[in-house]
């Protein structure tokens, strides 16, 4: 059943992730996203078999889109923005730049996010209305 989910699996603990999931649910009207803490249970089980340990720690989002496909780091922002609204998808357009130039990018931000937005120190409780997109 979760196979064909949109799910994104994020750091729960970093305020720029969780800002970033609220950005996306806000832009997101018909819910076809669901989220995943990368410290969650659901999250090491799922992504154990599919991606190499080193490839799924907390420094990276990672995006499971509807085919089955995981996509991370600056290609995971990208794909996710396509299917936001309208002006998220321009942003798509940065896909033709070479991934070591995007995952570079993303990587110094990745390094210095919770110097630059903190991080709590749990991760993020939905409200009861979004409670059934997060998966746990």
């Amino acid at each position: 059943m979760k196979e064909n989910r949109r799910i994104v699996f994020f750091d729960g603990v970093c305020n720029l992730c969780n800002s970033s999931v609220q950005r996306i649910i806000r832009n997101d009207p018909k819910g076809n996203f669901y989220f995943a803490s990368l410290q969650s249970d659901f999250a090491k089980d799922f992504l154990a078999t599919r991606i190499p340990a080193a490839d799924s720690s907390l420094g990276t989002i990672i995006y499971h889109d509807s085919n089955g496909n995981l996509h991370q780091r600056s290609g995971a922002v990208l794909r996710l923005t396509a299917l936001m609204k309208f002006p998220y998808p321009l942003l798509y357009f940065f896909l033709i730049v070479p991934p070591f130039i995007r995952n570079a990018i993303y990587n110094w931000v990745a390094k210095n996010r919770y110097k630059w937005y903190g991080k709590r120190d749990q991760c993020m409780i939905p409200d009861q209305k979004l409670k059934a997109r997060f998966i746990e």
